[in-house]
């Protein structure tokens, strides 16, 4: 039985790392924000809208718990997912845990060209972005690195190195 949940800081590569992971392992994937918003019928900014983020860190904690017991998976989660209730605790648990890690900048780039809407960031300036992800990232760092791999994933900018860091994760959990 294979699980593996992704974590890392939003824009890291999670969902792209993987569902390119899941492919290869001819595996299911599941990214977390999209299981709750299929779940719940509404988006993750509805839920935060409606229920604030405490209410939506707790519909998020049910659902990890859900999810996490599918066998034969990969999961992304959210960037906040490890650092809430005991959710890094529990997946150490459940799977094999990836930290994808990737330097604020970096970050900040993908984000920048990211279609998604990411309730977090609504309405700041490019500067208070980049301040946010240097200051948050500091915050969940100590929940991040409690992953039992991590991988860096700060030049994974095309597809051959999207299909590296892949890679990388096989080789890392003997897959």
């Amino acid at each position: 039985m294979v699980r593996i949940i992704l974590i890392g800081y939003m824009g890291a590569g999670k969902t792209t790392v993987g569902k390119a992971l899941a492919k290869e392992l001819g595996i299911p994937f599941y990214d977390l924000d999209w299981y709750i918003q299929t779940r719940r019928r509404k988006t993750v900014k509805e839920i935060f809208d409606e229920q604030g983020e405490e209410g939506f860190r707790r519909i998020e904690h049910n659902m990890l718990h859900e999810v996490a017991e599918f066998e034969n998976v990969v999961i992304s989660c959210g960037g906040g997912t490890p650092c809430f209730f005991d959710n890094m605790d529990y997946m150490n648990r459940q799977a094999e845990t990836v930290y994808l890690k990737a330097d604020p900048d970096v970050l900040f780039m993908h984000l920048q060209m990211g279609k998604g809407v990411r309730p977090l960031l609504l309405n700041k300036t490019p500067e208070e972005v980049k301040t946010f992800i240097r200051e948050q990232l500091q915050q969940r760092e100590s929940y991040y690195s409690k992953a039992k791999h991590i991988l860096d994933v700060s030049v994974m900018d095309d597809f051959d190195k999207i299909a590296t860091s892949v890679a990388d994760v096989r080789k890392m959990l003997n897959l």
